[in-house]
């Protein structure tokens, strides 16, 4: 049953990110794009994104360490693209700990509220216990947006595309007055209370509003209380 659910929910992503591909594509249009991908876990957005656009350079971060060198590894084929941080990115340059659960891509810098129907139903799905644990915690590094920009001398972000589970906004907020150099943002924002987050998503949109954005592209994603949005200038 657990197989067949989510066999389905695979092939309802795929139809999704061919919603996300087109909606790109109005945008990046560009010969040379380049791209911030924050939440590089294994490098899925890089494979995406060199596939279907021009890019001149893909600037990644991901901050627990075999996911990173996972990502080195699966893109070798392309480093010459890629410039690699094994380091999140945030409002303030710290150390903190990160939550790295059983299934990766869902590791989050905030606090899990283990009470929650999301994440007693994830770890149904993931084949736990109500006695296994979900998570280990590990340190990670944090840096700012704005001092990456600064450092490589970055004219132009063609795209910033932010996947940290609900550290969204702590992510823009760290680029600063540099995030006028940013042309379109990408993120996922989650409706769901397992992620305990400090803001909300009219927070993002505020921020992001007074810094010279509009809203493009909203998308829900398939089963889940979470939506991707697009803003660009």
């Amino acid at each position: 049953m657990k197989f067949f659910v989510l066999k389905i929910l695979m092939l309802f992503d795929f139809f999704h990110k061919r919603k996300i591909l087109r909606a790109l594509k109005n945008l990046l249009k560009k010969n040379d794009n380049i791209i911030f991908d924050v939440g590089g876990h294994h490098g899925e957005s890089i494979f995406f994104f060199n596939t279907n656009f021009n890019t001149s350079k893909i600037y990644t971060f991901e901050p627990i360490e075999d996911n990173f060198l996972k990502l080195k590894n699966k893109t070798k084929n392309i480093q010459e693209k890629v410039i690699y941080f094994n380091f999140a990115l945030g409002n303030k340059k710290e150390k903190k700990a990160i939550k790295k659960m059983i299934e990766t891509s869902s590791s989050t810098l905030n606090e899990i509220n283990e009470k929650s129907k999301y994440f007693k139903k994830k770890k149904f799905f993931l084949g736990l216990s109500k006695k296994d644990k979900m998570y280990i915690e590990k340190n990670v590094f944090i840096e700012k947006g704005i001092d990456i920009i600064k450092k490589f001398k970055i004219d132009k972000v063609d795209l910033l595309k932010i996947d940290t589970e609900g550290y969204e906004l702590n992510v823009i907020r760290g680029f600063e007055k540099s995030i006028d150099k940013v042309d379109s943002v990408i993120f996922e924002h989650h409706y769901d209370t397992m992620i305990k987050k400090t803001y909300t998503y009219s927070d993002i949109n505020k921020y992001l509003i007074n810094s010279g954005f509009q809203l493009k592209y909203k998308f829900k994603m398939p089963f889940r209380r979470t939506f991707e949005y697009i803003y660009s200038k």
